[in-house]
């Protein structure tokens, strides 16, 4: 249970949420374990099982609180809407930004900011950590060509040319990948992204992490009210959640690509828990399979500090906060959107 931005987060699966005048209570086995006014609310986002009270639904609809659930593996199930609801404006306003290009390249250039920036990150980190056992020189370029890059993604504002530089800079990082997996080198190797269907076992848990990732931040959005399937950077296809993918371009290094390099690195995961089709692709086992969520959902409990917030949270809240100040963004309550830099 955590209040961050006017919005309270229920993370226990076993929370009940009901309403005693206007305070918001929250409980556990029949213990009340919180209070919260609920005029301070701008939003209220439950992982739990057992939901909320019919009393406490109708209040948050008639105040435009917005109430919004999840299952405890943050799969968007629903969202309390009322007679009128404030989130027709902010979809209006996502729809406007997003058929303007100049306006749609500005919050693009901030969600590739954060992705060039996070991937800078990995590299370096890596660097410092296994000093004797990469290509120092071949590294330090790999540093040094995203670092200079980062200073033309804030002043592009054509975004054809943002997305070029954006295609450039995860050439350089993914050429990279590769001098990232320190352990098991004969059974894990990157020789290039491939995708539909992926050809090795890397790329398989790529694939799959971004999955997750994608899913994840679809749930974000639609609960703060934000159409998932309008984006930005990545522009309307049928089917496709294009903001989804936006929002998740700048978590791609931090969430996935290091799951996916501590787990190879760290022995977790092994060749054997990969299967070939006669297609040629690659995919998990039903065991690989089961690791890979159960070290998801373990990565996401871990405890970080939100590099802007500075405030404490699991990272698995780190979509649903980027979607809440995308939302304050789009809203004019900020004067741009704040990327997760990573640190």
């Amino acid at each position: 249970m955590r209040k961050l931005l006017n919005t309270l987060f229920i993370t226990s699966e076993k929370a009940y949420l009901s309403l005693d005048g206007e305070t918001v209570h929250v409980e556990i086995d029949k213990q009340k374990i919180g209070r919260f006014p609920l005029h301070t609310l701008e939003n209220i986002l439950c992982f739990s099982y057992y939901g909320a009270s019919p009393a406490l639904m109708g209040a948050c609809a008639k105040r435009g609180v917005n109430l919004a659930f999840y299952n405890p593996f943050g799969r968007f199930l629903c969202r309390v809407v009322g007679e009128a609801h404030g989130n027709v404006f902010l979809r209006k306003q996502q729809y406007r930004i997003s058929d303007d290009m100049a306006e749609s390249c500005k919050v693009a250039g901030n969600f590739i900011l954060g992705k060039v920036y996070n991937c800078r990150w990995s590299i370096a980190r890596t660097m410092r950590d296994h000093a004797l056992r990469i290509d120092q020189e071949r590294c330090g370029k790999a540093v040094t060509y995203l670092a200079d890059a980062l200073d033309k993604i804030r002043t592009e504002e054509n975004l054809d040319t943002l997305r070029g530089i954006e295609g450039e800079c995860a050439a350089v990082y993914f050429g990279f990948f590769d001098e990232l997996i320190l352990n098991q080198k004969e059974d894990f190797f990157f020789h290039g992204r491939n995708k539909r269907p992926p050809l090795d076992s890397v790329n398989a848990m790529l694939s799959f992490g971004y999955t997750l990732l994608s899913n994840d931040c679809a749930a974000a959005l639609e609960g703060v009210g934000l159409d998932a399937y309008v984006g930005f950077m990545h522009r309307d296809r049928p089917g496709r959640q294009s903001l989804a993918l936006d929002l998740m371009e700048e978590l791609r290094p931090v969430l996935v690509d290091r799951l996916v390099l501590t787990m190879i690195n760290n022995r977790q995961i092994r060749a054997e828990h990969f299967q070939k089709s006669e297609s040629g692709a690659v995919v998990f086992s039903d065991e690989g399979k089961k690791k890979f969520l159960t070290a998801w959902q373990e990565h996401k409990k871990e405890q970080i500090t939100h590099p802007y917030l500075k405030e404490k949270m699991y990272w698995g809240l780190v979509p649903y906060i980027q979607a809440l100040l995308l939302a304050r963004y789009l809203r004019g309550d900020m004067d741009e959107y704040p990327p997760f830099l990573w640190k």
